[in-house]
């Protein structure tokens, strides 16, 4: 997907191609989404991020067939801005807000897989570690009490930041993200988003490689026979 200040919406489109896939590029005015697979909304400032990050670009009219596609019961996953877009769109639980730091943040981070009920993490091991890198200044997940407390009880939680080692603490949520949360699912557990960039850790040569197992479980996911 493309929307008006997508950055890396190439990057995404390359990381699927070396992992095996198609992907196909989608403007934020196509009236349809055309025979794909899943969707992927990538990072950058859509819209320029005025209002509130993802505020506007949730209003595209594409995002009228991703919520039809979503509602199917087709993959959608929300890569920083992407999330935030998700998150606006009533699509996924909770929303971004400023860093705590009030900074910009950009470097590389691990996570901890939480649960392997969704199409990028089901060839994954909840507890299993992955070195991705995070560029975001509105990282910062919150949920008021109550939908935090449902988030964490239905297992909503995808991915949390950790240590190297795997130890979750408030030293390591770059952003002070409550309970280090860097990605959740949605209940039916198809929509999919998190701050960290997998499209980014697919290419050996250019830094790590965490995010290759998120796309080939997608790509074994839509290859799977129904």
């Amino acid at each position: 997907m493309t929307f008006p200040g997508s950055l890396d919406d190439r990057d995404a489109l390359r990381a699927i191609d070396a992992m095996g896939g198609a992907g196909v590029p989608i403007w934020h005015d196509d009236a349809a989404l055309g025979d794909v697979d899943a969707v992927v909304l990538p990072g950058g400032f859509s819209y320029g991020d005025y209002l509130r990050a993802g505020a506007i670009a949730r209003f595209a009219r594409v995002m009228r067939e991703v919520r039809a596609f979503a509602e199917r019961g087709g993959p959608v996953l929300g890569i920083c801005n992407g999330f935030q877009i998700l998150c606006e769109a009533g699509l996924l639980p909770g929303a971004l807000i400023r860093n705590r730091s009030l900074r910009f943040v950009c470097r590389e981070v691990a996570l901890r897989v939480e649960t392997s009920a969704t199409p990028v993490t089901e060839r994954l091991i909840p507890g299993e570690l992955l070195s991705i890198p995070i560029k975001h200044g509105e990282g910062q997940f919150v949920a008021d009490e109550e939908e935090l407390r449902r988030i964490e009880d239905d297992g909503l939680v995808v991915f949390r930041y950790c240590s190297p080692d795997g130890e979750v603490d408030a030293e390591h949520a770059p952003n002070g993200s409550v309970h280090n949360i860097a990605g959740v699912r949605s209940d039916a557990g198809n929509v999919v988003g998190l701050m960290p960039h997998p499209e980014h850790a697919v290419d050996p040569d250019v830094g790590p490689t965490g995010g290759q197992p998120l796309f080939a479980s997608l790509l074994a996911h839509v290859a799977a026979p129904v």
